[in-house]
């Protein structure tokens, strides 16, 4: 194996290219210093190299046209624009469509160009068997000895291809990864933007895609959604999503053998990212529990998974194929009464006691919220004593439609009353100043003076008596 086919497979290693675009993107560097230095102006050159034995062939290929009026000189440029319009007939109607030319100016425009192309009539003077269409290659001899501005040339246009080969393959390979998981390093953050290595790209997770207050450190590895691939000046751009519902999914995925196997499907994935998620899954044989196997012997899986989203909440709801059964499965944890289905407007009517209320709406309507975009239906939960209807579905719950207290302090008033708990209460008189005591304490003794004064002497009222 020569030195030249060696730097060439390990270019591909490097870079991870195949081995034929690194041939073509040498041929055109060859291409490039050969015109450079030895090329005319109307040559289209074409180099073949073959790198076991490093030699060149050299071809200056032309494409047979009909006859057409010759194009214009490059110094001439902006005459042959005027030319252009001059010759196309201003009154001439456009076609049809109303965005191409007519034949008849169609063919007024149409110019040869004389690089790459060679008429019909010089080709039949060459051989009378060619005709349009058909490619004729002319020997030119080839060069070993190239000048500095032409190795130069050769060394830009390698560098630049290459480049392009690799921006051409990564971007194949992550278009092909779109709408998928893949798992990455985070390597730094620029402002609220975080960069996560793909290993052969960079992928950007917007703010947007985050979830709230999770702590991206570098080096830790996260699994991310690939969101959109697209080229760019830059090369290819790769957005990247944290709170997705098929991240979660994955998620499930890889830590639940039962659902890697197939014994378990997840039918819905509802999530708010980085505060609480339902998943809805169906067992496909009767002899496994979805919920238990999902959660995990002392709950080890659902905290595994727990941990890999960044500490979400997690309900699993058992699935079915009876509406009423899911919507009520759905509001999990509350208990649900009865549930009401109007098949043509896709609403379920949902009725709970007065204690369920708060716990089937949840903080925010966040419970409600997610139950509705699980299911696909639009829930209204209708309190059977006070009739209260509080309307859900993928849209925020308005806040005047919560109830006032949380199930949590209904459930502590009925304990309470139930125990019967006496409260003893208790008079608290205020404080007397050491002035206003003695103040009172004289006034009390005047009392009792004057009350002496006045009452009959004893001595006196028995001597009465006697008499």
């Amino acid at each position: 194996m020569s030195e030249i086919v060696s730097a060439i497979k390990q270019i591909c290693e490097e870079k991870g290219l195949s081995y034929d675009a690194v041939i073509t993107t040498i041929e055109s560097a060859l291409a490039a210093a050969y015109r450079k230095d030895y090329g005319e102006k109307n040559q289209n050159i074409k180099v073949e190299f073959d790198p076991e034995t490093s030699k060149t062939k050299v071809y200056d290929i032309k494409t047979v046209v009909e006859d057409l009026p010759e194009q214009p000189e490059e110094a001439e440029a902006v005459e042959g624009e005027a030319s252009l319009e001059a010759v196309a007939p201003t009154e001439a109607p456009l076609s049809t469509e109303g965005s191409s030319l007519t034949e008849e100016q169609e063919a007024e425009i149409r110019r040869f160009n004389p690089k790459t192309e060679i008429q019909l009539s010089e080709a039949k003077l060459l051989k009378k068997k060619y005709k349009v269409g058909d490619e004729i290659r002319t020997d030119l001899p080839p060069q070993e000895d190239y000048g500095r501005m032409a190795a130069q040339t050769a060394k830009q246009v390698i560098i630049q291809r290459l480049r392009e080969a690799e921006r051409d393959m990564v971007l194949s390979e992550f278009k092909d990864k779109e709408h998928e998981v893949i798992t990455g390093v985070v390597q730094r953050r620029e402002g609220r933007v975080v960069l996560v290595d793909l290993g052969k790209a960079i992928g950007l997770i917007l703010p947007e895609d985050q979830i709230k207050n999770e702590r991206y450190s570098t080096g830790n590895r996260i699994k991310v959604y690939v969101k959109e691939v697209s080229s760019s000046s830059r090369g290819p751009e790769i957005l990247l999503s944290r709170s997705a519902d098929e991240v979660l999914r994955k998620v499930f995925y890889l830590e639940i053998p039962e659902v890697s196997n197939g014994l378990i499907e997840i039918k819905a994935v509802a999530r708010e990212a980085g505060s609480r998620a339902k998943v809805a899954v169906l067992a496909l044989s009767d002899n496994i529990d979805p919920i238990g196997s999902c959660v995990g012997q002392r709950g080890a899986r659902i905290q595994t998974i727990i941990r890999e989203i960044g500490g979400e909440k997690i309900d699993i709801i058992e699935y079915s194929d009876n509406p009423e059964e899911f919507i009520a499965n759905s509001l999990s944890p509350a208990k649900i009464e009865f549930v009401d289905l109007n098949e043509s407007l896709r609403k379920a009517t949902v009725k709970v006691s007065a204690d369920q209320l708060s716990l089937a709406i949840g903080k925010n309507g966040q419970n409600v919220r997610l139950a509705a975009r699980l299911t696909g239906w639009k829930i209204d939960i209708i309190d059977t004593e006070n009739q209260s209807a509080v309307q859900a579905s993928s849209e925020e719950v308005p806040a005047e439609a919560l109830p006032e207290e949380p199930a949590e302090a209904k459930v502590d008033e009925a304990v309470a009353e139930a125990v019967e708990i006496p409260i003893e209460t208790t008079e608290v008189k205020p404080k007397k100043t050491r002035a206003k005591k003695v103040k009172a304490e004289k006034i009390e003794a005047e009392a009792v003076e004057s009350d002496k004064e006045t009452a009959p002497d004893e001595t006196l009222v028995k001597e009465e008596k006697t008499n």
